[in-house]
């Protein structure tokens, strides 16, 4: 059985969440109350020393990462539950699909992700200018680049458009505005309109 240890809150937790809701997959949901601090306790640490939500399990094996567990669940179950290839094995493809990983942790994290924080959870720490500046550098990018294709990688959905998607969609939490940006929210609706798709707060 799968577990998914997170909290409700959380656009990285939301992000294999969706996925697995995709893939229709039955897993177990755990919360973990990260604001008391339950993520940085022993029984916790124990799963991921790093002490960070989303933890996903598989029987014995431990996946401590959003990214990796999107990794995870399209490589072990893909060809088992849909006709989609949620991450291509093809060499472009692959780059194409790691690089928009990649950016989920660079760009969309020190902007969206950032102000979001500075804004829902007072996370005072954020510089909010440089935040904001690397939102609007991210949205603007995304919008060029969906202007010339429907998917993030290629011509299908993947994984890349799931690991992106969940703070692009809650950019409103941090005071962002997406009007501006007719081919993101397009894209976030193409999304919101995939069969079995689930929400969160905010989206």
């Amino acid at each position: 059985m799968l577990k998914l240890y997170g909290h409700a809150r959380s656009g990285n937790v939301y992000k294999v969440k969706l996925l697995l809701a995709l893939m229709k997959l039955d897993y177990e949901w755990i919360d973990v109350d990260v604001l008391n601090g339950e993520h940085k306790q022993p029984k916790f640490l124990a799963l991921n020393p790093f002490g960070q939500i989303p933890v996903l399990t598989d029987g014995d094996v431990v996946i401590a990462d959003a990214q990796a567990a999107l990794v995870y669940l399209a490589r072990r179950y893909g060809n088992e539950t849909d006709s989609l290839d949620w991450f291509p094995l093809e060499a472009v493809a692959i780059a194409e699909v790691v690089r928009w990983l990649s950016i989920t942790t660079g760009e969309v994290r020190q902007g969206l992700e950032s102000a979001r924080l500075y804004h829902l959870l007072k996370v005072s720490a954020i510089n909010i200018e440089r935040a904001n500046q690397k939102a609007q550098f991210i949205l603007e990018q995304l919008e060029r680049h969906l202007s010339k294709q429907d998917w993030l990688a290629g011509n299908r959905i993947t994984i890349a458009d799931i690991s992106v998607f969940p703070y692009v969609a809650l950019a409103p939490d941090g005071k962002i505005g997406l009007a501006p940006y007719p081919q993101v929210l397009a894209w976030i609706e193409r999304i919101k309109h995939l069969p079995n798709f689930v929400g969160m707060a905010g989206i």
